[in-house]
Formats: structure tokens, C-alpha cells, sequence
């Protein structure tokens, strides 16, 4: 008798674990995939260029090395300056997606206002140059 008596409570469990297999089955087609998808690793993206705080502080160097320099100046280090500057303004640009031609201009008037218009749409995007 007393093997008898342990065969309904066997029978409960067994009926309970039925019952609860497709629940079970259900719930982890819903939920492994976002499991799966919580703890696998994804590469971050890498930035195209230099920071942006990078670049400004930069901008800021190079363009007070050109307002410092004075009438005797050598005309290549102020040319070298100058490209240097531009290249640094083209990069920020890229950054804060803002258009700009200085890449495609040659020197003259139109370089320098577009170098003008590009420090004032860098401002307005928040860029701190001067």
C-alpha cells in the first residue's frame, strides 16, 4: 500500500509538467530571441574623424597663430598656416555636416568669403571658433 500512495502525487506532478510544456516551448520562442539579441555584442561604430571638441580646439589654435601673425612673416608659413586652417574647417564641416567648398575653390576673394561663411555656419551649429 504504501507504494500506492505515492503514484496520485506522481500523477499530479507529470499532469502539472504536461500542462506547462507549451507554455514553455511558446514563451521561449517569444523571448530567446530578444535574449539573444540583449547579450550579443555589437561592434561600435568608429568615428569618421577626430572628435569635434578636437577639432575646435584646433580651429581655435591655428586661426589665433593667423590674426598673431604679423607683417613680417614669412609668406610660406603663412600659406602653410592658412591650408592648414582650411583643412581643419573642411574636417568640421564633415563632422557637423554642415556644406562647404573650401576643397574646391582656388585662392582668391571667393576662398575667402567662403571661409567666412564656413565660420559663421560653424557657429551656428554650436562649433566655438573664435
Amino acid at each position: 500500500m504504501a507504494a500506492t500512495a505515492g503514484v496520485p502525487v506522481l500523477n499530479m506532478l507529470l499532469y502539472v509538467v504536461i500542462a506547462l510544456i507549451p507554455t514553455a516551448v511558446c514563451g521561449a520562442f517569444l523571448w530567446l530571441p530578444r535574449l539573444f539579441r540583449r547579450f550579443q555584442r555589437r561592434p561600435k561604430p568608429a568615428p569618421a574623424g577626430p572628435p569635434i571638441e578636437k577639432l575646435a580646439a584646433d580651429l581655435r589654435r591655428v586661426r589665433r597663430i593667423l590674426v598673431t601673425y604679423e607683417s613680417g612673416t614669412p609668406v610660406v608659413r603663412r600659406l602653410g598656416t592658412l591650408q592648414a586652417y582650411d583643412h581643419l574647417l573642411v574636417q568640421a564641416c564633415r563632422a557637423v555636416r554642415v556644406p562647404q567648398r573650401i576643397d574646391q575653390l582656388s585662392p582668391g576673394i571667393d576662398l575667402e568669403l567662403e571661409r567666412l561663411r564656413v565660420e559663421e555656419s560653424l557657429r551656428d551649429a554650436g562649433v566655438a571658433i573664435t
